[in-house]
């Protein structure tokens, strides 16, 4: 096998997103919180606003009604007032005219000598906060220079006081009101929306922007344990985002670490190959020419060096065979399962075993949709993993068995390889099909049940764990191929 260049990781391409170093958007979420604090807290200065700026208008007319009053109280009963009085009464009100109803009479007080077309009416015995707030609108908009005529509640002498003002007074002392109640307005919003944006920065944005710099650093450097996040200790959502992340980053570094060293596994074993197999291939050469000595030891232990020699060069064959991008997708044929399984027990030299019995019930008639060759292999790793877990058992009183079974329901072939062996450890069943993690013998690599789970899942089927009193159960369901059936044109047919 050649050498492959391999490629530089993410990390290390400056054009990539995670090889650039970040630059946080000018406009991010701290500037947004304080813009949208800021919004918020003067939406709900403006709605308190409104009301009091309606209230501040009402509360205007009834001073002057107030003032009007105590003049009318001063004056007594008294009919004709010098216009010299009636000036400064006027002054002192800020009214055009004064007047009071009393037991259905209206008595005029004070006028000015050339009072003003009267333009609206406005009663404050019947008035709600809603007139209030439309009236107070209509006096800044269109107030200046208009005259209003203002009918009071009736006082505690049942009199009433009617003045008529100029609005003009009303709308700039409403607007100085509104001025000075914007600028405070804006002050508590800047306080409020400081306190709200530091607060919310504190809890929420600066662990989420730790958060999000973690992740950045991981994927720049993921094997680098350094970029690996430390849980602040917080006791809440973000920790718990923490804890998470932290987890996830461990995994995954571990992970990644795990296939780099198996990269480099793949490559040392692809280099050495090509000597490991002359050298074997040279001790089976030189075994079987011991095999022909006449010698009786040399007879006893020279098939068992061939069988332990053909063992290092089919292990050294997995491995490259596994290396490979994937396997071959299978050529399915009709295939005879009973001689598969016989082909299976004449190579690993089950049928007439010294110590192990090899139990075959698979009907003859039964016919798999399968490539022999990957159906051999599925098979054959089967069985040798269960010979092999047999034969570590030196117990003679061990009953030692190897059965095959086989069904067909509808399109769906059901195999069942089982053993009376210890079993399946409860470590290795998590990671029971994945390679080089779900090795079940001591020493073993978890290779071959890895194999055989892609081989069976290429043609569509299932490999499982059975669980069973004793031994261990393999069971594989292989089902036929799916025919698309597709409806024929007849002949002068569109």
């Amino acid at each position: 096998m050649d050498e492959e260049k391999v490629a530089p990781p993410p990390s290390a391409d400056k054009s990539s997103p995670v090889g650039r170093p970040r630059r946080w958007p000018r406009f991010g979420l701290s500037t947004k919180l304080l813009a949208l604090t800021l919004v918020f807290v003067m939406a709900a200065e403006f709605l308190v606003l409104v009301p009091t700026f309606a209230n501040f208008r009402s509360n205007w007319l009834k001073d002057r009604l107030t003032t009007a009053d105590i003049v009318v109280l001063s004056l007594g009963e008294m009919n004709d007032v010098p216009r010299r009085v009636q000036d400064k009464l006027l002054a002192a009100t800020g009214a055009l005219m004064i007047a009071v109803r009393e037991k259905g009479a209206r008595r005029l007080v004070a006028m000015a000598e050339m009072p003003p077309d009267v333009s609206r009416h406005i009663d404050m015995a019947d008035r709600d906060m809603f007139s209030d707030i439309l009236d107070a609108f209509d006096t800044v908009a269109f107030g200046n220079g208009r005259t209003t005529h203002v009918l009071g509640a009736p006082n505690a002498s049942g009199q009433v006081i009617e003045v008529v003002i100029s609005e003009t007074p009303l709308r700039d002392a409403m607007l100085r009101f509104a001025g000075a109640i914007f600028w405070l307005s804006v002050a508590i919003a800047a306080i409020s929306a400081a306190l709200v944006y530091f607060s919310l920065r504190g809890l929420f944005l600066q662990p989420l922007l730790r958060l999000t710099r973690a992740m950045a650093t991981f994927s720049a450097r993921p094997e680098d344990p350094a970029s690996i996040i430390v849980p602040s200790g917080r006791h809440d959502e973000v920790g718990d985002a923490e804890r998470h992340l932290a987890g996830m980053q461990l995994e995954l570094a571990g992970t990644l670490q795990q296939k780099s060293h198996l990269a480099d596994l793949g490559l040392a074993v692809s280099k050495i190959n090509h000597d490991l197999r002359n050298m074997l291939a040279s001790a089976q050469l030189l075994t079987e020419r011991l095999a022909t000595i006449s010698d009786p030891t040399a007879q006893r232990f020279a098939p068992k060096l061939l069988a332990s020699i053909d063992r290092a060069i089919g292990y050294s064959q997995a491995v490259l065979n596994y290396g490979k991008a994937r396997e071959a997708p299978p050529e399915r044929r009709l295939v005879s399962l009973r001689r598969v399984v016989d082909d299976v027990g004449d190579v690993l030299g089950l049928y007439g075993h010294a110590s192990i019995e090899f139990a075959v019930t698979v009907p003859v008639d039964i016919e798999v949709d399968a490539d022999p060759d990957h159906l051999f292999r599925v098979l054959m790793n089967l069985c040798r993993n269960a010979g092999q877990a047999l034969e570590a058992d030196l117990d003679p009183a061990i009953v030692k068995r190897i059965m095959v079974e086989a069904t067909r329901a509808g399109s769906v072939v059901t195999i069942r390889i089982s053993d009376t062996g210890p079993g399946v450890p409860q470590r290795a069943r998590e990671n029971l099909f994945r390679a080089f993690q779900g090795g079940v013998r001591r020493g073993g690599t978890g290779l071959g049940l890895a194999i055989c789970a892609e081989l069976v899942r290429a043609h569509g089927g299932t490999i499982d764990l059975v669980e069973t009193a004793a031994g261990a159960t393999f069971e594989i369901a292989i089902p036929d191929r799916v025919i698309e059936l597709k409806r024929g044109r007849r002949s002068g047919t569109q």
